[in-house]
């Protein structure tokens, strides 16, 4: 006979029903979207988005995105006042806090730029070899 886990709670003291209750809303306390955590943190969609430098409206779109990138995700718990921690989990094994994904690093240039410089660098050799009445290096032309 299946049994009704309504009927179950009711057998219950009022201790035990009470115990039952603070774990489900611990439980549910533990996963929350960034909307959620942003109204538990008591800030507006404009208080973050000011933090960001970015608009209200963006702020919006991000809390409504389902992929986000780690350095996005980073930014917004960061403007919340939080940090980001990630743990990957195994049957096998207990929990591994995973280092390096979330940190801020200094933004790269862009590969046109590097290459420009790159050609940059290499006129300035061939000058200064030509300069010096040296013979043209076939690898730089």
């Amino acid at each position: 006979m299946p049994v009704n886990v309504n009927e179950i709670i009711r057998k219950l003291s009022r201790a035990e029903r009470k115990k039952v209750e603070d774990r489900a809303a611990e439980l549910i306390a533990e996963e929350m979207s960034l909307r959620d955590l942003r109204k538990a943190r008591k800030l507006t969609q404009t208080r973050v988005a000011k933090t960001l430098g970015i608009t209200q409206d963006s702020v919006s779109r991000l809390e409504k995105r389902s992929d986000l990138l780690l350095s996005t995700l980073r930014k917004t718990v960061k403007a919340m006042g939080g940090e980001v921690h990630i743990v990957a989990q195994f049957p096998d094994r207990s929990p591994v806090l995973l280092s390096h994904l979330a940190e801020e690093h200094p933004r790269r240039k862009s590969s046109r730029r590097r290459k420009s410089e790159s050609a940059r660098l290499t006129r300035k050799i061939r000058k200064e070899k030509r300069g010096k009445g040296q013979e043209k290096d076939p690898t730089l032309s």
